[in-house]
């Protein structure tokens, strides 16, 4: 096992996510909007010469918009030859898990069901196991409903 995980909180919950899924952490700076896009899509941004269509993971967790002022890192993750940066409320760590991943136990608020595929352990916590191109997929589906 041994995988090595990204740990961080996105709409207030705990999350972990493959290091393989993830090409950087940024912070973010300028969000140009893009008229007509799900309430999930904040806008365009630039990295190093490069366009990345940011997505407000949040919103589609919650249905609404994350505020200009709380939108401060993004995970960047190429999907499907697309860039995308997926905006998170916090990163805490980078580590490996001997454990790796675990079955989803409990019960699991609704809104996390499609996203969730199981849970990491981190220094006692634990952390839902997401893979970011779920999030794009859910994305390209609330944007054709």
């Amino acid at each position: 096992m041994n995988q090595l995980y990204l740990f961080a909180r996105l709409a207030g919950t705990r999350i972990a996510v493959e290091t393989r899924e993830v090409e950087a952490v940024v912070k973010l700076a300028d969000i140009s909007p893009v008229p007509g896009m799900g309430v999930h899509v904040a806008g365009l941004s630039a990295l190093r010469s490069r366009v990345l269509t940011i997505i407000d993971v949040a919103a589609l967790i919650r249905g609404q918009r994350t505020p200009i002022e709380d939108r401060g890192l993004a995970i960047i993750a190429d999907i499907s030859g697309h860039s995308y940066g997926l905006m998170v409320d916090a990163v805490y760590d980078i580590c490996q898990v001997p454990e790796g991943e675990l079955p989803l136990r409990g019960q699991l608020d609704p809104a996390w069901l499609s996203y969730a595929r199981g849970i990491v352990e981190h220094e006692g916590q634990p952390y839902l196991l997401v893979s970011l191109s779920g999030f794009i997929e859910a994305g390209v589906l609330a944007q054709a409903a």
